[in-house]
């Protein structure tokens, strides 16, 4: 029998980027970057372990936002035509690379992964749901999910409403996806306000995620602190971060993903070989990232090594080992001070298996087995699980933080990216207005399509990657640009519905271009 517990928790999530206005848009290839390196090698390694009969139990949340984009018809396409693009760079590259027998052969396999990745996509009809769906049915994966488009709660805490639309309407699109709710929830950006607890209580989630900050500093000390989780006053749980744990994995300074070994993100041939070469695969004008990279990290300075993936496997494996060796000497000393089994949380952003650390899902799979067949201290769990064989604990008052710089708002929140905060609470009151004022009685079914139109761009415009992208300065033109948009759609749709003028042509349009969530319901803001 163990003494404790491993939680994995995985939260898949992207902003909503579609563009049918144009034949190939620079920002949708994050989607695609993610689907191939993060996403499908999950659901492979995920499956292999299921069909070896593996005990593991891990979570992944997907969020309303990504799944929109994984049903969606255009990007789907557009990603299948993406693959097909990549497969012949791939061949190009075996051209090219004819006289450097070691890139050559790297460019073989990049050929036969784009390739592999391609045929199981089409396998589950471009539909990643439906493995999704299976692996959840199987018991080894829980499904959950977050806020419709991954607003920023606390700053939305102003506006009850807002809160409301951000859960019911993630929710319920979730559901209408996968066909249930799920028991739990991810809090974007694992930002929490007292009081936000009851509003998921009343939607029957069980539990949520914290930074450690939030559990260390609740209302009354917890006993055991991250390693046991607290019940909220509405008798939701809370489950708070093990730094530790978490750390090692993320950080590519101390962490794994800075082994010399492990593939090189920076250095991709989409920005090292001439443009010209390389601009016909790009589906575009401009140098982006193809998925082709030709080295290891190496070192601190600009010389690179060649990647041997071999290698960085043999690393993955050993780096696996150190991980549940020190996981298990944790278990161990908590489970002599504690008086129920301890429960590490281990929760990560899906994408940095894959995407940012090449070797992640590898490494994933190595961890699963290793705890499966090499010891019987630690059992890799759900929350779900975990509380039904524990379902006593302490209560308490979690405190206001996020899993951001310094545990608080400052990345969602300064004097680069505040301008948006006003435009958000002025289309929140002009939304309750609307809905109070022309959404009630007998509605005519033109001013429903834009009552809920306003709703999506509303939503839209909340998405907490817009702050975030902006603080950052990664994309910080692309970012605003989208805030304003939504807002002046938002404010364009109002207009017409307080006048009366809606303009068919121009609704239609606005929801063919911004067609998250086909079921939205205005009537989320009704008072």
């Amino acid at each position: 029998m163990s003494k404790g517990y491993l939680a994995f928790v995985l939260h898949a999530h992207l902003p909503f980027v579609r563009h049918p206005e144009y034949d190939h848009f620079l920002e949708e290839r994050w989607l695609f970057e993610a689907i191939t390196e993060t996403y499908i090698p999950l659901i492979k390694f995920f499956s292999k372990a299921v069909e070896d009969r593996t005990r593991f139990q891990v979570t992944l949340s997907i969020s309303p936002s990504l799944l929109a984009m994984l049903e969606d018809q255009l990007l789907q396409e557009r990603y299948d035509q993406h693959l097909g693009r990549m497969v012949a760079l791939c061949e190009q590259e075996q051209q090219r690379n004819q006289h450097q027998p070691h890139f050559q052969w790297l460019a073989g396999l990049y050929r036969q992964f784009f390739q592999d990745t391609r045929d199981l996509y089409r396998q589950f009809d471009r539909k990643l749901s439906i493995p999704f769906k299976k692996l959840h049915e199987s018991g080894a994966v829980e499904l959950l999910t977050t806020a419709a488009t991954h607003g920023f709660l606390p700053l939305l805490a102003p506006q009850p409403k807002a809160v409301d639309a951000q859960i019911i309407t993630g929710l319920e699109y979730f559901e209408s996806v996968f066909g249930f709710r799920p028991q739990g929830m991810w809090l974007p950006e694992c930002a929490y306000f007292p009081g936000l607890d009851e509003v998921l209580r009343r939607e029957k989630i069980r539990f949520f995620f914290m930074e450690s900050i939030g559990i260390d500093h609740a209302s009354v000390a917890p006993f055991y602190g991250v390693y046991s989780p607290i019940y909220t006053p509405s008798g939701v749980a809370a489950f708070g971060r093990d730094q530790g744990s978490t750390k090692q994995v993320w950080s590519a300074r101390e962490g794994f993903p800075g082994d010399p070994n492990y593939r090189e993100f920076y250095r991709d041939i989409g920005h090292d070989l001439d443009f010209n070469y390389i601009q016909p695969y790009l589906g575009g004008d401009v140098r982006s990232d193809t998925g082709i990279k030709y080295y290891r990290i190496t070192g601190p300075t600009s010389h690179k090594e060649p990647y041997q993936p071999n290698v960085a496997k043999e690393r993955a494996a050993t780096h696996a080992g150190d991980f549940l060796r020190q996981r298990i000497a944790h278990v161990e000393y908590l489970s002599s001070v504690m008086e129920t089994k301890p429960v590490i949380i281990a929760p990560f952003d899906a994408e940095l298996f894959g995407h940012w650390w090449f070797e992640g899902p590898q490494w994933l799979d190595f961890v699963i087995r290793k705890a499966a067949f090499d010891q019987d201290v630690i059992e890799l769990t759900n929350l779900s699980t975990y509380l039904e064989r524990h379902p006593v604990h302490q209560t308490a008052v979690p405190c206001t933080s996020t899993w951001g710089h310094k545990g608080y708002f400052e990345t969602w929140l300064n004097n680069k990216n505040d301008w948006i905060y006003a435009q958000l609470i002025e289309c929140g009151n002009r939304m309750e207005r609307l809905v109070n004022q022309h959404g009630k009685g007998k509605v005519s079914q033109l001013k429903q399509r834009a009552l809920n139109q306003c709703l999506r761009e509303l939503l839209l415009a909340q998405s907490s990657d817009w702050p975030f992208i902006i603080s950052n300065g990664t994309s910080e033109q692309y970012a605003s640009r989208r805030v304003r948009d939504h807002v002046s759609r938002f404010h364009h749709l109002a207009e017409g519905i307080e006048q009366n003028t809606i303009n068919k042509e121009t609704l239609a349009v606005i929801e063919e271009v911004d067609n998250i969530f086909p079921k939205a319901d205005y009537r989320v803001y009704l008072s």
